[in-house]
């Protein structure tokens, strides 16, 4: 643990917002913590908005430009902290080639591995193919950090000692810090033609099931025309494009643009203004194991609708991911029956689990 005359350098390389997405909203505490109490941090942006330029991070140019950065901070004594998941194998080599150069100038560095315990190459039993580039990816740094205790006892099947890999929990006191703002015009009008409002963060991405989203959403719209439905994030950052695709037909075959609101992202302030006034909040994608959003709603009062992907909080209403009929019928059972659920839905901790976070990387 470094003090008042020793500090850390610590190299992120990760997306950083726009857009706030998981891993760049909790780069963005983090780094202003490392800031914060005197240590010196970098971010290397490689997310949507690596070529806008920012005082918060340095933009890059391309692969080439990101390595040329990683090996000249890795030289000059900088802790790097890759990210990775098990839902993208060029993120994992990505991460490795960082992790590598890390080594080279004989340092080792930092991984947060994101996401749950099921992912689409994760754990070992999902993709024995690319077994070994995660085994690799989990071999070089010196410490691992995980959202939960079933992620890191599926981590632990690759080999990995459990004195490695720390639980840090991707929710924080930070994450509760807001001032309700005024929303877009456009959502804020949406909020007043419909007495329910459903909020979900979306991507168009598999495992987000946006297609199947949408024909719930026109389940819902048959049966109940005071409820409208936002989609946040539908059209920002990362998508697939047979996804895009997809949604796009299947949106236009349901003709339910009048009972849905599609909105590109929301700075924090109003996303958690917007989760606040929702009926509810749904949650599709069965890779983000205990996702900060879902907790953010929780600790707002805002019950919660998900797949089940076996980490959710206790209380939250669960369905089938890729069952439409299913999904449709526990947001209709939770907007009927809402101060039950709300009462069954246990509380939650909020600690700083950035100090946490800072605390690893700066030792």
């Amino acid at each position: 643990m470094t003090d008042s005359t020793t500090r850390g350098r610590v190299l992120e390389v990760t997306s950083y917002p726009p857009p706030r997405t998981g891993w760049a909203v909790r780069t963005e505490f983090v780094k202003h913590r490392l800031d914060a109490e005197g240590h010196r941090c970098v971010v290397l942006n490689i997310g949507p908005s690596r070529h806008v330029p920012s005082d918060e991070y340095e933009t890059i140019a391309g692969g080439g430009d990101l390595l040329r950065k990683v090996w000249r901070y890795s030289r000059d004594g900088f802790t790097v902290h890759a990210h990775a998941n098990g839902d993208a194998w060029k993120g994992a080599l990505l991460a490795l080639a960082v992790l590598t150069i890390s080594l080279v100038h004989g340092r080792r560095s930092v991984l947060t591995f994101h996401a749950g315990a099921i992912q689409r190459y994760f754990p070992v039993h999902r993709s024995w193919v690319l077994t070994p580039l995660y085994w690799l990816l989990f071999l070089l740094p010196r410490d691992i950090i995980c959202n939960s205790d079933a992620v890191k006892a599926c981590i632990r099947q690759y080999g990995v000692p459990a004195s490695k890999i720390t639980p840090i929990p991707a929710f924080s006191a930070q994450y509760m810090e807001f001032t309700k703002a005024d929303l877009p015009s456009s959502l804020e009008t949406f909020f007043g033609r419909f007495p329910h409002v459903v909020f979900t963060y979306i991507r168009l991405r598999t495992l987000f099931y946006p297609v199947t989203l949408l024909e719930a959403v026109a389940r819902i719209a048959r049966q109940r025309p005071d409820v409208g439905v936002v989609l946040c994030g539908a059209s920002a950052g990362h998508f697939d494009p047979e996804i895009k695709a997809a949604f796009e037909r299947k949106f236009a075959e349901l003709d339910i643009a009048d009972r849905v609101c599609i909105l590109e992202d929301l700075g924090h302030d109003a996303f958690l203004t917007a989760l606040q006034r929702s009926v509810l909040y749904l949650r599709t994608p069965i890779t983000d194991g205990v996702a900060s959003s879902v907790l953010e709603s929780i600790a707002l009062g805002t019950p919660v609708v998900a797949c089940d992907n076996g980490t959710r909080p206790p209380g939250v209403v669960l369905y089938p991911a890729e069952d439409a009929a299913k999904m449709a019928e526990a947001v209709l059972h939770t907007i009927d029956n809402r101060a039950e659920v709300m009462a069954r839905q246990a509380g939650v901790e909020v600690r700083d689990t950035v100090a946490d976070e800072v605390a690893l990387l700066t030792r």
